[in-house]
C-alpha cells in the first residue's frame, strides 16, 4: 500500500513537502515516481528516482523547483516542492515499479496509491 500525505493549500511561491509511505513490502530496490492529476486532465508525470537516489528524472514543468528523494530505511519517498505555481495544483500520488523503463508512464508502474491534494492560490 502506498499512502501519500503532505498536501494542502498554499499561496503561489510557497513550498510543500509531500511524503509517500509504502507498507506491506520493501521497495528499497524499486523505482519510485510521483504523478499528478488536475481536474479534467490525465495523469502527468512529475518525478522519479531509482533505488539508490543516484538517478532522478523530472518533468520539464517542475525541473529546478521540485526535488524527489527517498529514505529506504523508512520505505518513504519525498517530493519537495518549492516556488509553487497555480498550475501545480492537482492531486499528487506516488507509484512504485521494479524497473526504470517507461518511468514517465503511470501505466508502467506496478503499484500506486491514494493521492494528496495540493491547492495553490494566486
Amino acid at each position: 500500500q502506498l499512502q501519500a500525505s503532505g498536501g494542502g493549500l498554499v499561496q503561489a511561491g510557497e513550498s510543500l513537502r509531500l511524503s509517500c509511505v509504502v507498507s506491506g513490502r520493501s521497495v528499497s530496490t524499486w523505482v519510485m515516481g510521483w504523478f499528478r492529476q488536475a481536474p479534467g486532465k490525465e495523469h502527468e508525470f512529475v518525478a522519479a528516482i531509482n533505488w539508490s537516489g543516484g538517478w532522478t528524472a523530472y518533468a520539464d514543468s517542475v525541473k529546478g523547483r521540485f526535488t524527489i528523494s527517498r529514505d529506504n530505511a523508512k520505505n518513504t519517498v519525498y517530493l519537495q516542492m518549492n516556488s509553487l505555481k497555480p498550475e501545480d495544483a492537482a492531486v499528487y500520488c506516488c507509484a512504485a515499479k521494479r524497473y526504470s523503463d517507461n518511468y514517465d508512464q503511470l501505466s508502467g508502474y506496478d503499484y500506486w496509491g491514494q493521492g494528496t491534494l495540493v491547492t495553490v492560490s494566486s
